[in-house]
């Protein structure tokens, strides 16, 4: 195999970066649907000939951790079928997938009738048919009523489209010209792949690309292996819940043990409770992304985003639980179980790592589905994917309003939801105290509020943490929790954090996200940065005095120095044991 030096090898991982990136934009730029287009819920990657990944874009990276799942089930039904032309697509989670709304498009790569390489994209689309509007509802109890399955198929034979799935695809579905429009979106991402892949390998040569590829991988492994190797050996276990099981029924129980000895880092999710019967059942694929993800997150190294992440990590997950989905079990709101698997890997994480973790956050991203008939008989699907806030770090307080760490997605702007779906944003913006209080603040929830304008609709939510709240690390406090509210003609109803409901014309419903946890005892706090709080409307003063010891003059928003230490000695001593309220 050619040798690879340092230098082509930066050059060559920075490339493809800025080749999985440029596919990134150009989905961005093509798509049709704003969960797509304004949400961000997309991702793409490049991979090796064998269909190994060699780079991603700046994308979700739980779809990322996911590309070599799938890639191994393409291999295992077409390997010795793929030809100059073909484009596959599947969106099955038991063939390779996630869950029914994820598409994935891939193209394989020729360079002189030699297979060089794959380029991936993946989306969520607005709909892909089933019981309800968006495809996703918490209380689906079984696989077939999500939507259309598609398993391995192949979208183009060799150059020619497959009209036949295609024309299945849009009579299954809402919004064909949305999830058309996606699939397109999606195809054009994968050719301007092909072409950077095309670029490198008139550079370097067609030997060279591939030894370059296979070189980023084992470099990748080394990298990672040698960090871990850096990490104390020793286990930690965490535990966390899900507030329900999607149909109303009882908390659901996420354990993991993390384990570090040497160079390898195993997940064991043995304790997790069975799979349950709504759907927030989460595949194989799914759950390695999310272990993957929080070692990324840990790593002092900047490593390159390829396959060789995986190969330390071994991740155990017994079939048929909520984190190894069986046949048919659901799992179209599985998001929400990666959130809190993050959430629980994070904490276990934190007993080996204590200066790297951050505190839980909001719980991951609320989804508000609205989805009916306009007046001249389209059907719409508004999917709003609400993006929040971060727990504390051991080093600084948490964002505000930005999408949790397990994420990269992104609110749709009030004029694009009121523009083109009939609905009006009546509230939006971040709520005061709550936040979990700590030596360093979690951040802010958000609250958004919507009213439909007209007609009947179906409503969908999935969200979490109203009862099982963000947890705080090291004396910091857990966070305010998440409400659900409708407002309508017979008055106010407070509904379950996972609920399929419907409304009418002129009624309102308002979601509150839970906050972030605090890091540290909030006894340690900077008084002036309490203060500050106070001033930009993050803490109240009545907060401030009971969290943190701090006494303000409610006119002059000054700090009494003086009553705040004699205070502060009366609370001393309360709130300071380390560790996450669920770390055992």
């Amino acid at each position: 195999m050619t040798q690879i030096d340092p230098v082509t090898r930066e050059i060559m991982q920075n490339a493809l970066a800025a080749a999985a990136d440029e596919m990134s934009a150009a989905l961005y730029r093509t798509a049709y649907s704003t969960i797509v287009r304004d949400c961000l819920d997309y991702s793409t990657s490049l991979c090796n000939a064998e269909g190994q990944m060699i780079a991603q874009g700046v994308t979700i990276p739980l779809h990322l951790g996911s590309v070599p799942y799938a890639m191994a089930a393409l291999f295992g039904r077409f390997r010795d079928e793929i030809d100059p032309g073909d484009v596959f697509i599947l969106n099955d989670p038991f063939d390779g997938g996630m869950h029914i709304p994820d598409i994935f498009i891939v193209q394989p790569i020729f360079w002189e009738g030699r297979r060089v390489a794959f380029a991936v994209s993946t989306a969520h689309h607005l709909d892909l048919g089933g019981r309800l509007p968006g495809s996703s509802a918490c209380d689906n109890t079984e696989i077939f009523q999500e939507g259309i399955r598609i398993p391995w198929l192949k979208l183009y034979r060799r150059g020619e489209p497959d009209e036949s799935i295609f024309s299945l695809i849009r009579t299954n579905v809402r919004v064909p010209q949305m999830t058309i429009g996606d699939i397109r979106a999606q195809l054009a991402a994968c050719h301007i792949g092909e072409r950077a892949v095309h670029s490198l390998i008139e550079r370097y040569g067609h030997d060279t690309f591939q030894a370059g590829s296979q070189d980023l991988i084992d470099y990748t492994e080394r990298l990672v292996r040698s960090e871990i190797a850096s990490w104390p050996d020793g286990s930690h276990s965490f535990t966390d819940y899900l507030d329900s099981d999607g149909v109303g029924g009882p908390r659901v129980r996420i354990r993991v043990k993390i384990t570090v000895r040497g160079d390898s880092l195993t997940a064991d999710f043995t304790g997790t409770d069975p799979q349950v019967r709504g759907a927030v059942n989460s595949t194989l694929s799914f759950t390695a992304a999310v272990v993957a993800l929080c070692v990324r997150a840990v790593m002092r190294e900047d490593i390159p985003n390829t396959e060789g992440l995986f190969r330390p990590l071994e991740i155990i997950a017994p079939e048929g639980t909520l984190v190894n989905v069986r046949m048919p079990g659901a799992s179209s709101m599985r998001g929400v179980t990666g959130f809190r698997m993050a959430d629980v890997v994070f904490g276990a994480l934190s007993g080996l790592l204590p200066d790297r973790v951050l505190a839980a956050g909001e719980g991951g991203n609320t989804l508000v589905i609205i989805g009916g008939q306009r007046q001249d008989r389209s059907h719409y699907v508004y999917y709003e994917l609400l993006s929040g806030t971060w727990g504390a770090r051991p080093d600084r307080d948490g964002n505000d309003g930005l999408c949790n760490p397990a994420n990269v997605a992104s609110n749709i702007p009030v004029e694009q939801a009121e523009c083109e779906y009939p609905v009006r944003i009546d509230r939006y913006g971040l709520v005061c105290d709550s936040g979990g209080a700590g030596r360093f603040r979690g951040g802010m929830a958000i609250e958004r509020e919507w009213t439909l304008l007209s007609g009947e609709a179906h409503l969908a939510i999935r969200s979490d943490r109203r009862d099982h709240l963000p947890y705080g690390l090291y004396g910091g406090k857990p966070a305010t929790g998440s409400t659900n509210v409708l407002y309508s003609g017979d008055g106010r109803e407070e509904l379950p954090t996972m609920i399929s409901t419907s409304m009418s014309a002129g009624d309102r419903i308002y979601h509150r996200q839970a906050g972030g946890g605090g890091w540290g005892c909030p006894m340690d706090r900077d008084t002036a940065a309490v203060a500050r709080d106070v001033k930009n409307g993050r803490v109240s003063v009545s907060q401030a005095r009971e969290q943190y010891g701090v006494v303000i003059d409610p006119c002059t928003l000054d700090v009494d120095m003086t009553e705040t230490a004699d205070v502060r000695r009366r609370m001393a001593g309360q709130d300071s044991r380390p560790g996450g309220g669920n770390a055992g």
